[in-house]
């Protein structure tokens, strides 16, 4: 079954994927292409409209990007954003300048004329809350234009092309802080564009096992469990295509979260009887990285062991000497665009899965990557049409090097212990309070810090630990969780009295930029 599609091209704008993920809420297939190989797509996808995204460039620089003129030719809808409509005015007969009155943030349009891109929206004389970054303007139309807003710092805040249902806006609708601009978007698609709103995860399901089918055949395929939901997601998916020709093989590196590893196990083997290889190679992990402080250095070792230990399972699954052809990974779409050179260097089509990285050039073997078209929120809610539980699907983010990177300094197997305790007890509350839901990431970091403390009628010279919550749509940018202190004074006194080794809790209240939500 095909879907009429959305084409997003991408002149290099840092909030490309929010329109994407803005089109696909509205049930509308979309793919974000980069400029320069965007005539390519336009001629394979066929889309019903196309939307041109923002640009840290100006269209007054020499060899600033252009969308393809075939896309005004063809007689499709097209909707410029900021960017996207310089490019548009100057590629139709249009001026764009640079402009001395620069707009960041928030700031007011006025609706001038009505049009179908506003309709059931945005009235005639009304005013309305957008967010504007940018540095040029337009300052001429192109013949057939119209100004339908307009803010004073841009007169040409919204422009139409009713005949050839062009439209460009200079604000960023895709962004939360334009709070009208996700029914624009749909507006676009919809109304505009005539599409229907037929993408859907159960729809996405039965095409991607009829893909998985066609692509393996009668072929074995081996999945490299993480524990994560990627890669578990993905390891349903396929096995509900192929059955008993996927085997699942988890490494499990001792530096998962407190009972973790059982519950990955008791989830493939009992709940969906899926063949399942556990190796418990914590020693192996462990060992090689007692002492070892340096961040990178842990990732090398993790990644490296990894690579043997799964190199080695899987040559012991080989039939009559056989080896699987397929190895499934749970490669998802911002993995995807982020590994294309915006620049125009040599694209490359994956970004290795954290746990996976040179698996599939050593082991020569062809990649099955059934979620490579999806966003993170898009990959649970196929999980939940799977089957997977809720507990599962709705975990935190955790990364591939686990606890290792939550250990600042040197590692011990007294220190992962002391960590996964305090990290359960504080995942305990944070539930307990209903807050799970409302945070994006929340763990304890044991700090390389020994403070002085009285226990009873004792001194104490122990560990020092840090709590960490945030608020995040994607993890790109985040904010401090806010907590009551009040709560805060309980977890610290939960982990002080049940954790051993544990006499002082602090809480980290610093936002991604400029921090970073994980510590190493």
């Amino acid at each position: 079954m095909s879907h009429d599609s959305i084409l997003i091209i991408d002149f290099g704008s840092q909030v490309t994927q929010l329109i994407a993920r803005r089109v696909r809420e509205a049930g509308v297939y979309s793919e974000i292409v980069p400029f320069q190989s965007a005539e390519a797509a336009f001629a394979r996808m066929q889309p019903k409209a196309v939307i041109l995204s923002g640009s840290p460039a100006s269209t007054s620089e020499i060899g600033s990007p252009r969308a393809p003129q075939a896309i005004f030719d063809a007689g499709i809808p097209v909707l410029g954003i900021c960017y996207g409509e310089h490019t548009m005015c100057a590629q139709l007969g249009g001026a764009v300048e640079p402009d001395n009155h620069r707009e960041f943030g928030r700031a007011f349009i006025e609706i001038a004329e009505d049009c179908k891109l506003f309709e059931g929206i945005w009235a005639k004389g009304t005013r309305h809350q957008v967010w504007m970054s940018h540095g040029d303007r337009v300052t001429a139309l192109p013949d057939g234009f119209k100004v339908v807003a307009t803010s004073p710092g841009a007169p040409f805040a919204a422009i139409a092309d009713e005949n050839r249902r062009f439209y460009a806006v200079q604000f960023h609708p895709e962004v939360v802080h334009t709070p009208d601009g996700a029914k624009l978007l749909a507006n676009f698609v919809h109304n505009v564009a005539g599409v229907a709103g037929d993408w859907s995860m159960s729809a996405f399901r039965e095409e991607a096992i009829a893909r998985i089918r066609a692509q393996v055949g009668p072929e074995r395929v081996i999945c490299a469990l993480s524990g994560g939901v990627d890669s578990a997601v993905a390891a349903v998916l396929i096995h509900e295509a192929i059955g008993e020709q996927l085997t699942c093989i988890f490494v499990d590196h001792g530096l998962m979260r407190l009972g973790e590893g059982e519950q990955v196990v008791t989830l493939f083997r009992e709940h969906f009887n899926i063949p399942l290889v556990h190796v418990d190679a914590a020693d192996l992990f462990i060992g090689e990285l007692t002492g070892v402080a340096d961040p990178e250095t842990k990732r090398k070792i993790i990644g490296r062991l990894f690579i043997e230990v799964f190199e080695a399972e899987a040559k012991k699954l080989a039939l009559d000497g056989k080896p699987a052809k397929f190895l499934a990974q749970g490669t998802l779409y911002p993995d995807v665009i982020e590994s294309v050179s915006f620049t125009g260097g040599p694209s490359v089509t994956i970004k290795s899965h954290h746990n996976v990285g040179g698996l599939p050039a050593r082991m020569n073997m062809q990649l099955v990557e059934p979620l490579r078209e999806l966003f993170k929120d898009e990959v649970r809610a196929l999980g939940r049409t799977l089957g997977l539980p809720e507990t599962f699907i709705g975990r935190h983010p955790f990364p591939g090097p686990g606890l290792a990177i939550r250990v600042p300094g040197g590692i011990s197997r007294e220190k992962l212990d002391v960590l996964r305790q305090a990290d359960a007890i504080y995942l305990d509350e944070i539930r307990k309070a209903g807050l799970y839901d409302a945070i994006w990431q929340a763990f304890a970091v044991l700090l390389p810090v020994q403070t002085v403390g009285v226990m009873g009628d004792g001194r104490t010279y122990e560990n020092v630990l840090a709590l960490r919550a945030v608020t995040s749509v994607d993890g790109m940018t985040a904010d401090f969780y806010p907590y009551d202190m009040t709560f805060l004074g309980r977890v610290a006194t939960r982990i002080i009295n049940e954790v051993k080794g544990v006499n002082r809790v602090v809480y980290d209240v610093t936002s991604k930029p400029p921090g970073t939500i994980e510590w190493e």
